[in-house]
């Protein structure tokens, strides 16, 4: 969130102001080599305004130069090979680059010029490729031959990070372009698997309203709220996640010229910040989306998507994500109701209502310690019971005992219970005593909603149960805010031993970025083992804070000091959230 939008507020993390006379931090560095538009509009322009809004420097490298305004390309022409490996030799000593993004390259030199500047790069430290495969213009103008089609798919796919076709540049590539190409979800889909199977790491195919436009309406948002035409979508394949990001589309948006441009110097950006990715898709598309929102009138034609710092500051451009090929429309039920609606892409003003207060959150896994937990005035809590590898019929009997015991013991105390994993048997045991439904609520972790159908995972949804999420990455809280759930987990917060993770410690930062843009409530969980944790948590605005082991053995003697210090961090000033989040993995 940026400074504008809570003015009384203070950056969660954020690092000291630059002081006269003290080194700045270094940028990361990002080498965009495309073409110059004359508008303007998209190309290395679109691709300067997308790496100030990432905070990254840019360094523009031409390699074509185009004759275009806002209505139409008139003269493309591709730089000489020796020209564009006169620049990158210019760059290569003292500006090295975290990622490279390319776009118009023109001619199979220029391609064969790029393949080869990041092998020997890659043989100094680790580059990230981003290929826009620019092969023509949304005018109808062609930029790319044959010739300059096969350099691509020999050279530059096999040496991508990322690459993010757009759905009939996917087709191209994949040998399936002209007037009759495939089009739809399910083409997107293929034509991405083929483009990994030909040595990329990863592929987006970009949509927009198009993909859905192709499915011949059948994701016109027919659940959603009026004001809703549908889904602006992409399809992502990545090594940690698959499935449609998607936006409500933008309606009456007509200043879209560079949007391609804008979308991957984005993802490349937040590749060079370290971001796997995933990640960076999700930050792309909502770059993205704020760029279209504020786009301009700059000629007659199509203005440019406007990129620019901020895009980040509230739940209004963050995606939502499917858990795989599962179709969108039914997939976002849950995040369609009037209510969450509201709330999953409300604008950011800074004066959002406070979210429901969740408190102290505890974790225990066993009746005597949420019984203890209770007694101590702890208002949520959480049972957290493993399956063991061969359960027998007299372990299930003491869970259904254990289960039904803490959902007991909660109502009569007025407390909230969550439970984690075990979603049927609660279900079975509110059904046979409804009236523990009012303080019962289900806990699931990311891989166990990915093992469930979209069937089930919208049954939960749909149960009137309320249902909290973990995230711990971008790309997860995309997923969770699928469901549009009542609470999103982040965690862990700060460094724990109760999970073995491959993820880095989020820290306040992280959580206030997380309060300020999933659109639901925030738990903060993990590593807080002190009140002062616990305080500082709770002055991000999460509305959850989760202790695991903080209360010890003793939770009456040890919770009064967790209580208090929530209750301080809720009244202190504002910890606003940084425009930026950082990579977890």
């Amino acid at each position: 969130m940026t400074e504008s939008t809570h003015e009384s507020g203070r950056k969660a993390d954020c690092e000291p102001a630059h002081e006269p006379g003290r080194e700045p931090a270094r940028k990361p560095i990002l080498w965009s080599i495309a073409g110059n538009d004359s508008g303007g509009g998209a190309g290395l322009a679109a691709d300067q305004r997308a790496a100030l809004a990432f905070g990254v420097h840019l360094c523009p490298v031409v390699a074509a130069v185009t004759a275009q305004n806002s209505q139409a390309v008139t003269r493309v022409t591709p730089l000489p090979a020796q020209e564009l490996e006169a620049q990158l030799a210019a760059l290569a000593g003292d500006m090295p680059p975290a990622a490279i993004k390319t776009g118009l390259l023109g001619s199979v030199e220029n391609v064969q010029t790029v393949a080869r500047w990041v092998d020997a790069l890659r043989q100094r430290a680790p580059v990230a490729l981003v290929i826009d495969p620019v092969l023509g213009a949304s005018t109808g103008a062609a930029f790319a031959s044959d010739a300059v089609l096969r350099a691509y798919c020999e050279l530059l796919v096999p040496r991508a990070t990322l690459i993010t076709p757009n759905a009939a540049e996917a087709a191209r590539l994949c040998g399936e372009g002209g007037p009759d190409r495939p089009r739809g979800m399910a083409a997107a889909a293929r034509h991405a698997r083929r483009l990994l199977d030909m040595g990329a790491q990863a592929v987006c195919v970009t949509g927009g309203d198009a993909l859905a436009a192709d499915e011949n309406g059948g994701l016109a948002a027919s659940a959603a709220p009026d004001e809703w035409p549908g889904w602006a979508l992409d399809w992502m394949d990545t090594p940690h996640a698959s499935g449609w990001l998607a936006l409500p589309r933008l309606r009456q948006a007509r200043h879209t010229h560079g949007t391609g441009c804008t979308f991957a110097s984005s993802a490349a950006s937040a590749l060079a910040l370290g971001f796997v990715a995933a990640d960076a898709l999700v930050l792309a598309k909502a770059a993205t989306a704020h760029a279209i929102a504020h786009g301009y009138a700059a000629g007659q034609g199509a203005g440019p998507a406007a990129a620019a710092p901020g895009f980040a500051s509230g739940p209004r451009y963050m995606p939502l994500l499917t858990f795989g090929h599962e179709d969108p429309a039914r997939a976002f039920s849950a995040a369609l109701q009037a209510e969450a609606a509201a709330s999953l892409f409300q604008p950011a003003s800074g004066h959002q209502p406070n979210p429901p207060d969740i408190g102290l959150y505890a974790i225990v896994d066993n009746a005597p310690a949420l019984q203890a937990a209770l007694a101590a005035g702890v208002p949520t809590l959480q049972l957290r019971i493993k399956t063991p590898s061969a359960p027998d019929e007299a372990w299930r009997a003491a869970l259904r005992d254990t289960l039904a015991q803490g959902m007991a013991a909660c109502a009569r105390a007025g407390a909230r219970l969550f439970i984690n994993d075990h979603w049927q048997l609660a279900r079975q045991l509110i059904s046979a005593h409804p009236g523990h439904a009012a303080r019962t609520g289900l806990h699931l972790g990311q891989e166990d909603l990915a093992a469930l159908t979209t069937e089930q995972r919208q049954g939960l949804a749909a149960s009137g149960l309320p249902l909290g999420i973990s995230s711990h990455s971008l790309w997860e809280l995309a997923r969770a805010r699928s469901l549009a759930p009542a609470y999103i987990a982040c965690g862990p917060i700060w460094p724990t031993t109760t999970k073995n993770m491959p993820w880095r410690p989020q820290g306040l930062g992280n959580l206030a970025f997380w309060v300020a843009t999933a659109g639901r409530p925030v738990t903060a969980i993990g590593g807080i083992l002190t009140p002062e944790q616990a305080a500082a948590a709770a002055q991000t605005g999460a509305s959850g804070i989760c202790v695991v082991r903080a209360l010890g053995c003793d939770p009456q003697a040890a919770a009064p000091a967790y209580l208090e210090a929530v209750k301080r961090g809720r009244l202190s000033e504002k910890a606003a959230a940084p425009d930026m989040p950082k990579s977890a993995l």
